[in-house]
């Protein structure tokens, strides 16, 4: 009795099988039509040509350009830079879609034209395809960031403009506001249009001219040369020491405030002009973008030094410069090296520094000067350099050459006296220069009873023993100068004193080509 009963279940399940699997013969297929998208035909019975159609009209519409608009500014990117990206698997189903005719797609563009009686028995209008694409947010952002970089305007503080002789007006800036205007780029995209507006937001400058109302330059409270080679070997040195000076030249800095170098001189880099120059790197000279940037500091913390600001961040280089004494240098690296100086004065005291003529020149400029600011440097222990030597087949055998000069380390006490009237303040601070190697290239080559070496040209480092310089308006200094200046040489302060001392067995390679220059701490030279 159980057969019977299976078999009749089977017939029944197998019925509604064949029944589901049979066409539906109440969906009426829609008439012929044609599609199109982006303006190009497109298949409707064949879905593998429609879909390699489709394809082609949205790479094309990837390419179209659009048009955002930033205040006037007109920037042309393509829909893909932008951020748009084709949904593959929608445009397949559309594919499909277009190729079926009982497709709810099709049905729907018949029952439109039935619909209409004007229509009827007139040749149906194609189906127009939009291309379906989804917005890539990240790309679109860093395409929009792009345009931030070169069209954002920052804002210019005001300062003082020694052309004029009055302070410069400040100037808002702008910038763009990449998350608003990528809202008006997905809009744009989804409306068809081919112009956008970017959402442009004005910056205020921080540092308004009202800010800095009734400042004078009237008076010198303290200032600084130190000397640059101008050959065309340091033409790229020139350049930094110049471009340097034009960042903080004519800043002001209130009573209380702080000025900070890198903050205001900006990042050493190529994009912001800056050229390859020789740079102190870990006590050796190596080439690097914006060489020459701390002898524009050096020479602004000396000035600064003898007028009395205070000095919350200063260091050492790590290898005495020639161009400044030990103790008025100051290293910058951006940004990890910094140079700050603070007004303490209860009056805003402008920065003023040149370059020309050989001679860089920082100048701190008030209403007033009323100090006399003395300061004194004293060698309290030399440390001996180590010496390397390097094999060269370039260089004849036993031949040697000065590649790098030994500078002795120097540890130095220096400090600051400050006198208004019957009042003095004294400050005092250690400095540390550790010791340069001295490397020597030793030959290895065939002999060359010709051969001179090409030694280091920088000259044996001295530096007097003691050394006080002081500034201020009650010095009377030689050919009318407010600054005189006493030294006591000691053991380091005579050229020599390195190989005198001990320090050294030599100075100069195998027949070197004519000695060093013996100038001066303030020799020109490169920092």
């Amino acid at each position: 009795m159980r057969a019977p009963l299976w078999v009749a279940l089977f017939v029944a399940v197998g019925g509604v099988v064949a029944w589901l699997a049979m066409p539906s013969r109440g969906v009426t297929p829609a008439p012929p039509a044609t599609a199109t998208m982006e303006g190009e035909a497109v298949s409707t019975t064949d879905a593998a040509a429609a879909l390699a159609a489709m394809r082609e009209a949205s790479r094309a519409w990837l390419d179209h350009t659009v048009t955002v608009v930033v205040e006037g500014a007109r920037v042309d990117a393509t829909r893909e830079r932008l951020g748009a990206r084709v949904d593959g698997a929608h445009l397949q189903a559309l594919a499909g879609e277009l190729a079926d005719a009982r497709s709810v797609l099709r049905r729907a563009h018949g029952r439109d034209k039935a619909a209409v009686p004007a229509l009827a028995g007139q040749a149906a209008t194609p189906i127009v395809v939009p291309v379906p694409y989804v917005l890539d947010t990240q790309a679109a952002l860093a395409a929009l960031v792009q345009m931030k970089d070169e069209l954002d305007v920052a804002p210019v503080d005001a300062r003082y403009d020694f052309k004029t002789h009055e302070l410069s007006a400040d100037k808002p800036g702008k910038r763009i506001d990449a998350w608003a205007t990528l809202a008006r780029v997905d809009e744009a995209l989804a409306a068809g249009r081919t112009e956008v507006g970017a959402v442009v937001q004005p910056v205020a400058a921080t540092r308004p001219a009202t800010r800095f109302a009734g400042v004078s330059t009237d008076a010198v409270l303290g200032w600084f040369e130190t000397k640059y080679a101008r050959d065309l070997k340091h033409e790229a040195r020139t350049f930094n020491l110049r471009l340097a000076a034009s960042r903080l030249d004519g800043y002001v800095v209130l009573p209380g405030e702080t000025f900070d170098f890198n903050a205001v001189v900006g990042p050493r880099t190529e994009m912001m002009g800056y050229r390859v120059a020789p740079v102190i790197a870990q006590g050796e000279l190596v080439d690097g973008i914006g060489g020459g940037t701390c002898q524009i500091a050096g020479t602004l913390h000396a000035a600064s030094f003898f007028a009395g600001l205070e000095i919350p961040d200063r260091r050492p280089h790590t290898r005495p410069s020639f161009y400044i004494k030990m103790g008025l240098d100051a290293a910058v690296a951006y940004p990890a090296v910094d140079l700050q100086l603070t007004n303490p004065l209860p009056f805003p005291v402008v920065l003023h520094e040149t370059v020309e003529h050989g001679v860089v020149r920082a100048e701190i400029l008030g209403p007033r000067r009323t100090e006399d600011v003395t300061f004194g440097r004293r060698i309290d222990e030399v440390v001996r350099f180590a010496e390397k030597e390097t094999p060269d087949p370039a260089l004849p055998k036993g031949a040697r050459e000065l590649k790098q000069r030994g500078i002795p380390g120097f540890k130095v006490t220096r400090w600051r006296i400050l006198r208004d009237g019957p009042f003095a303040v004294r400050e005092h601070h250690q400095d540390y220069y550790p010791p340069t190697t001295q490397i020597w290239r030793v030959g290895t080559g065939p002999d060359d009873p010709k051969f001179e070496a090409n030694d280091d040209g920088h000259p044996e480092y001295v530096a007097d023993q003691y050394l006080f310089i002081t500034q201020g308006p009650d010095i009377q200094g030689p050919h009318g100068s407010d600054m005189v200046e006493s030294r006591v040489a000691g053991k380091t302060g005579e050229y020599g004193w390195t190989v005198r001392e001990g320090y050294a067995k030599e100075t100069h390679g195998t027949r070197a080509k004519g000695s060093a220059d013996k100038d001066t701490e303030n020799r020109e030279g490169v920092d």
